[in-house]
């Protein structure tokens, strides 16, 4: 268990955690939420001591096992697979030793544990985290440093998940992930056997994965018990009930003061008087939940309709330089279109909606659209591409430079920065903060079509409520590539899946996606940046995974077995040379006790050696 007592934290000047006390369950899986900025990755930080608290304590069982995804992504020469192997630190260090151990006490100790923690096989565990992640047994085999930032940000996440520490922290786990991804990392976070705290914004995640939640909200913490919809049910209840015992206090309060004020220069109503000014001295007040609002986006409606479609491709072929990611497109978009696309990343959505945004040429066919279309693109490099030393003033002045003062003011408000706020150099703005004026600039023409590539990874829950009540409002064409699930059926009307070189609609809705994700025939899906395959490649590459690892298993065992042998060879030559050692008791027991050993080792490595080489048969014979 892990415990929280009056836990207290400030940085730089600010207090995030005041007086904050909790106890985690062991083995509970917790959905930490909150809104950003209020202390949850500084809670992390503690608990792993990269911080030290001004104030209180935090205590975690001894000896317990810390994991975190590395701040910095692997990017060295190393195969993928081994990288994540790396992780288990005790395998690593028991399968050295065990090529090197001659003391046959040792070596059986070493056989043992390595069959306590499953190492034989670890490579096919590895495998089937790095599958589910994306890569294919192709790409595992390829050194860290053929794969961008953010590929390699997922072997991270997968070297963490491999080595299962006692307490896994995982902070916005899905900001690098597809949906495809977050789907499978959904599911195996949901069956995680130890204690698990995921700092996370997806509500679908929190949903499917958590039976506890931690609620950072006005420097305290409050554990929950449930997922995230338990939760937030729960809350608004109490929210409702200290609203109204408020009230009842405040009526109250009012009534007695009332009397007192009335009554108290009464010699026959002294008393009375006297014992509500006690009362309201006693009266404590209710610390009602203040629900802070949020900024509403702001998505202006297109000034005038256009007549469908859209836009309409015809046999269209795009990509990039001489290789071609779509091949014969033949897809019309109406003006009332509400698309979401699936697909996991490489696959070419991207693209694709690069095509639609008239940022990428067509190599081959047609593509029709009206010339008075005004199109709304937002991605995520776009927050990167922000001016640092500008405000928010300054990037809707840029857009608006015959406009009044006022003017300029009145629009910068209402994407989201009213006040002084407009004048907040973007250098010193949240994730979340940078997301909502590239936003406002990216909508700020009233566009016919609004693209939506990955708009969630810097908002908090709330804003992304918020993000979804606004494309509900909004009256134009949407297409959203998201990896928040929540967001995708609260604004998408159709799906449509992007793979194999084409688009077509996707026939059904996201629980069958996620059905088809998580069967043999969607773990099929892999990134084509990563090597991957599709449908029964794929499903034949997963089996050649676990048979690789059954080869190396046999191999091992049968390497430990020989080399038992020689040394049980090596004891009974010395036993004979010595005729038994006659003077030499201890000697001869030794010896005696040294053959033993060995051979109980040997013992053991033939039976799991047999127990292999029947799997293997049968694997090979499926």
């Amino acid at each position: 268990m892990i415990h929280v007592k009056d836990l207290t934290c400030r940085v730089a000047g600010r207090t995030l955690i005041e007086g904050a006390t909790v106890a985690l369950p062991e083995g509970a899986r917790v959905g930490v939420v909150g809104r950003n900025g209020t202390g949850k990755t500084t809670l992390f930080k503690i608990l792993t001591g990269d911080l030290h608290a001004d104030d209180g304590s935090v205590t975690i069982p001894k000896n317990a096992r810390i994991g975190k995804v590395a701040q910095e992504a692997p990017s060295g020469p190393e195969a993928l697979i081994d990288v994540v192997l790396a992780a288990d630190l005790e395998r690593a260090a028991l399968m050295k030793e065990q090529e090197t151990a001659t003391d046959p006490h040792r070596i059986g100790e070493i056989i043992e544990r390595l069959m306590d923690i499953d190492a034989y096989d670890a490579p096919s565990r590895a495998a089937r985290i790095l599958s589910g992640l994306g890569f294919d047994e192709d790409a595992q085999q390829r050194p860290c440093s053929d794969f961008s930032g953010g590929w390699r940000m997922r072997v991270a996440l997968a070297a963490v998940l491999f080595s299962q520490p006692d307490l896994l922290l995982l902070d916005e786990p899905t900001n690098h992930l597809d949906l495809e991804g977050t789907l499978w990392l959904q599911d195996y976070l949901a069956k995680y056997p130890r204690t698990l705290l995921v700092i996370s914004h997806d509500r679908d995640l929190l949903n499917a994965s958590v039976d506890f939640i931690l609620h950072f909200e006005n420097g305290k913490l409050n554990l929950w018990k449930g997922n995230y919809d338990q939760f937030d049910r729960m809350r608004r209840e109490k929210l409702l009930l200290d609203q109204k015992a408020q009230k009842a206090q405040a009526d109250e309060r009012a009534r007695l003061e009332a009397f007192i004020a009335r009554f108290k220069a009464k010699a026959s109503k002294a008393t009375q008087a006297q014992s509500r000014v006690k009362r309201l001295a006693k009266m404590q007040p209710i610390a009602a939940m203040i629900e802070r609002s949020v900024t509403p986006f702001f998505i202006p409606d297109p000034e005038k309709e256009l007549a469908p479609p859209l836009i309409a491709l015809d046999g269209v072929s795009a990509g990039y330089g001489d290789k071609t990611i779509l091949h014969k497109l033949d897809l019309r978009l109406d003006p009332d279109d509400r698309i979401a696309l699936l697909g996991s990343n490489g696959n070419g959505k991207s693209t694709f909606a690069k095509l639609l945004a008239g940022r990428l040429k067509t190599m081959s066919g047609r593509v029709n659209k009206s010339e008075k279309i005004l199109v709304g693109f937002f991605a995520q490099h776009q927050v990167e591409d922000l001016d640092l030393e500008a405000t928010p003033y300054d990037h809707i002045r840029a857009k608006m430079p015959e406009a009044s003062d006022a003017q300029v003011r009145g629009r910068v408000a209402k994407i989201g920065f009213p006040g002084d706020r407009a004048n907040t150099v973007v250098g010193k703005m949240s994730g979340g903060e940078k997301a909502r004026l590239a936003f406002g600039l990216a909508v700020f023409h009233a566009p016919h079509l609004l693209i939506l590539d990955e708009p969630t990874n810097h908002l908090d829950i709330d804003s992304r409520e918020s993000l979804a009540q606004a494309l509900n409002e909004y009256s134009g064409a949407v297409i959203l590539i998201s990896h928040d699930r929540h967001l995708l059926d609260d604004t998408a009307d159709r799906l449509w899946l992007v793979a194999d070189g084409g688009v077509r609609a996707f026939d059904g809705d996201l629980d069958d996606y996620r059905k088809y994700i998580l069967s043999a025939e969607g773990s099929g899906r892999k990134s084509k940046n990563a090597g991957g395959g599709t449908g029964k490649h794929a499903e034949a590459a997963e089996k050649r995974v676990d048979v690789g690892a059954l080869k190396k298993k046999i191999a091992s065992l049968e390497e430990l077995m020989a080399q038992c042998g020689s040394e049980i060879e090596k004891i009974d030559a010395e036993l004979a040379a010595g005729g038994g050692f006659p003077g030499k008791p201890q000697k001869a027991a030794e010896l005696g006790r040294r053959r033993a050993d060995f051979a109980q080792a040997l013992a053991e490595a033939e039976e799991t050696w047999l127990g292999a080489s029947a799997e293997l048969e049968e694997a090979a014979a499926a």
